[in-house]
């Protein structure tokens, strides 16, 4: 740690700042009791929110703060009442506070939760009337910021908040340059780059609003990928939904990835059809800066490494996707594309959608029951997302209803009026959040190929030890 170094603002300048951050756990008080002491739409809103969040932090379970607490502060900045945010409802009922309160206030909008790690601690000044400032990044989007306690966290946490922890806070601003902890904070330790990358991976499940929330140029470019894989996905089979059987499937989505691959190669410069080593020597590359090359890529990347070694071109040594077993084998899935949704593979929708073509009378007992099983499972799966549902409620929307109006036992149940409030009893949103094919940022790329470097070493390093005559394995063999 260091010594606060002296900041260059004006005094009044400095002053305005300190003085918020002074102010800040009183008038987020006042805002909380706001909302708590609310018996109109605030209060079914803030009900609605919390459960919506304390269910998504149950699998992986989010531990080590007050969960509660932490939805009512983003209740607070993200949530909605009546087109209005919380804190504009809050300013119209309490005309007392200052504009520059005010003004502070409309900024709390810009708070983010995110997963940082602790760069550097400026020991405050006494002079100062301040606590340490705490220079964190976040490792969602590498952005770094000159964050300041409060008087809600405790002085034992904040001992332990040293360089290279990691923690999960909440950001609120007081300037556009410094920002306080918006409540309490969990600190996951210093970890390894392994459960670093599972940390960010639990934060993606958790939190996936908050992704690349305070870099919207990051955000918009893990959408344009998912829209591009859309596009892609539209050429080579022309619509959907599609239907294949599974193995026909797995061969079809290897020739989208093969053309995907090649598109993002020629609008790189990129001849697919040479190889790494003929582009090398067209570059006037000698032999000791390729062995350089393929040196620098290591032996735990073997797709890497095979790729810079062969003498195929590009295009045929690329790595192919394979789907899962359970998809490959089946007789049939349907896959779903959608340049927000992402894809959806479902290995059943085509019994679900010849149960529902059916004639009510031409259905046996059996059938039924198989298909009030199948309405059942679609309702709770989460591959069978908004996107699907819309398909299912536009061409089936009459023939599912009654199954759905028995599971729900809402004999009252209109699939075309009630649609939204049907998806949200099974927790599934109406706006998509980044599907898991997004692109992410090259730093997490990279931070996800070393985890799995580092595991594959461990796994070969524990391996001869289980078995002396066990056969000694590199990477993941």
């Amino acid at each position: 740690m260091k010594e606060t170094q002296s900041i260059a603002r004006s005094a009044n300048d400095s002053q305005h700042w300190v003085e918020k951050l002074q102010n800040y756990a009183a008038l987020k008080e006042q805002v909380v009791d706001f909302v708590f002491d609310a018996e109109d739409e605030i209060a079914v809103s803030l009900e609605k929110f919390s459960a919506k969040q304390l269910s998504r932090w149950s699998t992986p379970k989010l531990v080590g703060l007050d969960r509660s607490e932490l939805a009512t502060d983003m209740f607070i900045t993200e949530g909605q009442v009546k087109g209005q945010s919380v804190i504009q409802q809050f300013l119209a009922a309490d005309s007392v506070q200052s504009r520059e309160v005010q003004t502070w206030l409309s900024l709390w909008t810009d708070s983010f939760t995110g997963l940082f790690e602790v760069i550097d601690v400026e020991v405050a000044q006494k002079a100062d009337g301040i606590g340490d400032c705490y220079r964190l990044m976040n490792w969602l989007t590498e952005k770094e910021y000159r964050v300041y306690s409060n008087s809600l966290q405790s002085a034992e946490m904040l001992k332990r908040l040293k360089s290279h922890e990691i923690v999960l806070a909440r950001l609120v601003p007081l300037t556009a340059d410094e920002w306080t902890f918006a409540g309490s904070i969990t600190l996951l330790g210093k970890l390894g780059k392994p459960k670093l990358a599972v940390a960010i991976g639990n934060f993606k499940k958790w939190f996936p609003e908050q992704l690349y929330g305070d870099a919207p140029e990051l955000k918009e470019a893990a959408w344009d990928s998912v829209k591009q894989q859309y596009e892609d996905f539209i050429d080579i089979f022309g619509s959907t939904p599609v239907t294949l059987p599974g193995n026909d499937l797995n061969q079809k989505l290897q020739a989208y990835q093969q053309a995907s691959t090649e598109k993002q190669l020629a609008g790189a410069g990129i001849d697919s059809d040479q190889s790494f080593l003929e582009m090398a020597k067209a570059q006037n590359l000698s032999d000791a800066e390729i062995d350089e090359a393929i040196a620098a890529v290591g032996d735990d990347n073997k797709a890497a490494k095979a790729i810079l070694t062969s003498k195929q071109s590009l295009k045929m040594v690329m790595p192919k996707i394979e789907l899962p077993d359970n998809l490959r084998k089946a007789k049939s899935v349907t896959v779903f594309s959608h340049p927000r949704w992402g894809q959806s593979f479902l290995p059943d929708y085509s019994r679900l959608e010849a149960l529902l073509s059916m004639s009510e009378g031409d259905r046996t007992e059996e059938n039924t029951a198989d298909l009030r099983s199948l309405v059942l499972k679609y309702l709770e799966d989460d591959q069978a997302n908004a996107h699907v549902w819309q398909h299912i409620q536009q061409h089936f929307g009459k023939a599912v209803e009654p199954f759905i109006q028995d599971i729900t036992k809402s004999p009252e149940l209109d699939i075309q009026t009630d649609f939204e409030q049907m998806l949200a009893t099974y927790d599934k949103p109406l706006t998509p959040t980044l599907p898991e094919s997004a692109s992410v940022p090259l730093h997490l790329h990279n931070l996800f190929q070393d985890a799995l470097k580092q595991v594959g070493k461990s796994a070969g390093k524990e391996k001869p030890a289980k078995k002396k005559t066990a056969k000694k394995k590199t990477g993941f063999g």
